[in-house]
């Protein structure tokens, strides 16, 4: 019976360890995945500020 318990407890902490190591590598594919979608909006939504039709009277509307 002793033994079994040992065996259980080895168990138990090889459990612990291998669900420790599953969730901070789901919290850090998140992170990663959150990062990745941050910098591919501002890529996309990017404008460039050169003319290509030497039209440099333009005014932004964003700027008052």
């Amino acid at each position: 019976m002793e033994t079994f318990k040992k065996v259980l407890k080895v168990v138990a902490v090889i459990v612990a360890i291998a669900a420790a190591i599953a969730g901070i590598y789901v919290a850090v594919t998140k992170i990663i995945e959150k990062k990745k979608l941050k910098n591919a909006d501002d890529r996309v939504n990017y404008v460039s500020c050169a003319s290509l039709e030497g039209d440099y009277d333009f005014i932004s509307e964003t700027v008052a």
